[in-house]
């Protein structure tokens, strides 16, 4: 096997291979289990790198080994894989440094930490598939690989939580499975082909309805995880986990597969112009609007901070949805590149609330009165996470606003501003009350007197994760139009698909 058959592989192996020692490692060997962490996580972000300047220079990444009689096992490197993966190492390793310190004395840390690893495995394999029935495997893997995460605590919150969780994802895993199933026997292919492959391979007899009803099952599948309303009851649920499973499962791992697949699907299955043609388009733009919009306003309503991010994650996901079901290179550049720039600003918020939390016992909105007096560092970028989430300049939510609106006047979609105005007056609404009181007012009660370690705020291993991710969400703003950045992958792309 070359080196361009065989980096795929190693990408996954680092995350793989750490996780499965870890899962034996006894619960004193701490230094063992972060150093096996810490290594595959830099480790990935190398091969990651190596990738990204192949494909840059022209190199062709892809594994191909066979699964079954006319399937493959595939992994391939594309632009939209690569900034899926890149946005995924790099947050692995941000996050690996935050869990370390979190669950610093916390019991069962080496089977945490191994399915840890075997999330982020799966989420890189999603990232990587290179057919529709790679990414199925490696979907159920992340299903099967975040269940114990969820559970980790123990509780019967967690327990109901995890039960709920599996009850969703499933049931969307059997919608995925049906709809691939079909499609197969339709085309005789699920290979990811630039503009899609089911109009080209389809058979003349096939109808428009069952294009749709497959379609239909696909986007079902895969809107579990991204949260699409009705489909989001598990993610509220599931913020009992440790504030490191939450991070991941925003802005890593879980909703982001869902969102990435919905993507794939448009662009690499139907085909963007084939989907508008079949009618499917706007109806999924208007099922992700009224999903931005019903989430942003249950997240006013939400006293406890996590399920306020939560429902907040549910709304700011479907961005995504929205810019490439609105059907045009501006508005698609908007939804592509919110994948990164949403997970930039939200695992720095899930930072700052379990920081909030593990140091002074704040889970919930109106305990915050004064807590920036406490943790100014913290509060700073909590509040530069949620003024991007807001989409103030020059921070990453303005980018993504911007193209997603302009997009959509160019389009035609004048609907589309209307809905992202009132999601931006929500998100305000739900945000700036949390700055305002933690900023401005005093606290009603006395702080733990006691500094963590030393004069700092708490440990360092939880105040350099979102420090670190603040400054991304606040550098993917100001330089966007940089070579390498979010948004030139993001144009990239689009070019792609719409050949501009």
């Amino acid at each position: 096997m070359n080196s361009s058959a065989a980096l795929p592989l190693l990408i996954l192996g680092s995350s793989l291979l750490p996780g499965l020692v870890i899962f034996f490692l006894p619960e004193s060997r701490v230094r063992t289990r972060s150093a096996l962490n810490l290594l595959g996580a830099l480790l990935k972000l190398v091969l990651v790198g190596v990738m990204v300047w192949g494909v840059f220079n022209g190199t062709s990444y892809e594994t191909r080994l066979p699964l079954i009689p006319g399937l493959d096992f595939v992994l391939h490197a594309d632009a939209l894989s690569l900034l899926f993966v890149t946005l995924s190492s790099v947050l692995w390793l941000v996050t690996t440094i935050y869990a370390i310190g979190y669950l610093e004395d916390s019991p069962h840390r080496s089977r945490f930490f191994g399915f840890f690893s075997l999330c982020v495995t799966a989420t890189v394999g999603v990232a990587m598939a290179g057919n529709l029935v790679t990414f199925l495997l490696f979907y159920e893997l992340l299903t099967l690989a975040t269940y114990p995460l969820i559970v980790h605590r123990g509780t019967e919150v967690a327990r109901l939580a995890g039960l709920s969780y599996l009850r969703y994802t499933i049931a969307g895993g059997a919608l995925l499975m049906i709809g691939t199933v079909w499609l197969y026997t339709l085309c005789g292919t699920l290979e990811f082909t630039y503009g899609g492959f089911v109009h080209e391979l389809a058979s003349a007899s096939t109808s428009r309805e069952s294009l749709v009803v497959i379609f239909v099952l696909l986007i079902a599948g895969l809107g579990v995880k991204a949260a699409l309303v009705p489909l989001h009851g598990w993610l509220p649920q599931a913020m009992v986990a440790p504030a490191p499973v939450s991070a991941l499962l925003h802005a890593v791992a879980v909703v982001k597969a869902g969102a990435f697949g919905i993507v794939r699907v448009i662009y690499d299955v139907y085909g963007i112009e084939f989907a508008a043609n079949l009618g499917v388009t706007l109806p999924l733009a208007i099922l992700a609007a009224a999903t931005i919009v019903y989430a942003s306003v249950r997240a006013l309503f939400q006293d406890d901070l996590k399920r306020r991010l939560a429902f907040s994650t549910i709304s700011q996901i479907s961005y995504i949805t929205l810019g490439v079901a609105t059907v045009g290179p501006i508005a698609a550049i908007g939804g592509i590149v919110h994948l990164v720039h949403q997970g930039l600003m939200k695992i720095t918020l899930f930072f700052c609330a379990g920081n909030l939390a593990e140091t002074l016992g704040v889970h919930k909105v109106s305990e915050m009165d004064g807590v920036a007096h406490r943790m100014p560092w913290t509060m700073a970028a909590f509040t530069l996470g949620a003024l991007g989430m807001i989409g103030v300049p020059p921070l990453a939510g303005f980018i993504s606003k911007w193209y997603l609106g302009t997009g959509a006047m160019a389009a035609g979609q004048e609907w589309i501003v209307a809905v992202l105005v009132g999601s931006s007056v929500l998100n305000a609404a739900y945000f700036l009350p949390i700055i305002y009181a933690a900023w401005f007012r005093e606290a009603k009660g006395a702080w733990p007197a006691e500094q963590p370690r030393g004069s700092a705020e708490t440990r360092w291993t939880l105040l350099l994760p979102p420090l670190v991710t603040a400054l991304f969400a606040l550098a993917v703003g100001l330089l966007a139009s940089v070579p390498f950045s979010p948004l030139e992958w993001a144009q990239l792309i689009a070019e792609r698909e719409y050949g501009r």
